[in-house]
């Protein structure tokens, strides 16, 4: 997978303490692994993407393994691809990311949030890591097999330039009725996700191949649950006395639904 510079868009040659492209731009290896390809011209703020706490909240609860079922269906559809390369957008703490690491020779995770890159790198030693913004992803035309979208922003556009014809691309959303029960208990309004709206995004450049849910069964205690509730907009969507409330549970039960689609992208 060639990288390119992020501000001539000429390749990166990649050093073990810098890498350069033929410009003289040099971006320089953190001590944990990554590299910050992310120029502050495509920043919208100073320290752009989930805060830490978000961060950390979210490597907790994952690590505990309640969403293992979505990671399993992800293995289970990346593995018969026999994909040579891999990029996760929005990678952050590199739960699932890390998981590809025995299915593919490389994989790379691309995330806004430096505090989530070095996270991911420092628990996920050996993959590429790199702070960058889906919307200008640092990686040469038509050089990825597979890209992987999980909960993020769909930047079509970025992702069909990278996608080699035929490479595949999977996009994890909410499904209709994901953690329903958590949010009635948040929300006076509980509305179904609609998880098909992705498909007219994506209609233009990429062929739909298959679409199912996956599904975990949630038995939270208080910590986990205030995890989730961090790493999610419930955080700050709620009202204050309504996650009180809930966090008032001494086992709270839910179900975490997922939409998986795995589509192809059209030949030019």
């Amino acid at each position: 997978m060639s990288v390119i510079c992020p501000l001539c868009r000429g390749p990166l040659a990649r050093q073990p303490k810098v890498w350069r492209c033929t410009q003289g731009h040099s971006f320089d290896v953190a001590r944990e692994g990554y590299v910050n390809l992310l120029p502050v011209q495509h920043k919208k703020s100073r320290d752009p993407g989930d805060d830490a706490l978000m961060v950390m909240a979210r490597r907790a609860f994952l690590e505990a393994d309640h969403y293992r079922p979505l990671r399993d269906a992800l293995l289970a559809q990346v593995a018969p691809l026999a994909a040579n390369t891999l990029l996760d957008i929005g990678c952050g703490e590199g739960y699932y990311t890390g998981a590809f690491a025995d299915a593919l020779p490389e994989v790379i995770g691309v995330d806004i949030a430096r505090s989530a890159v070095r996270m991911a790198a420092r628990r996920y030693p050996g993959l590429t890591w790199l702070v960058a913004s889906g919307a200008h992803l640092p990686l040469a035309d038509a050089s990825v097999d597979v890209i992987t979208n999980v909960f993020t922003q769909l930047h079509v556009g970025e992702m069909q330039r990278v996608l080699r014809p035929d490479g595949h691309l999977l996009v994890v959303s909410p499904a209709a009725r994901h953690l329903w029960t958590l949010r009635e208990q948040l929300f006076d309004d509980v509305r179904a996700h609609q998880p098909d709206k992705f498909l007219a995004t994506l209609e233009a450049g990429f062929t739909l191949l298959d679409w199912h849910e996956v599904s975990a069964p949630l038995q939270l205690s208080p910590p986990a649950l205030q995890q989730l509730l961090q790493m999610t907009p419930y955080a700050w969507k709620a009202r204050p006395e309504k996650r009180q409330a809930l966090v008032a549970f001494d086992l709270f039960e839910t179900e975490a639904v997922f939409s998986l689609m795995r589509f192809t992208r059209r030949p030019d």
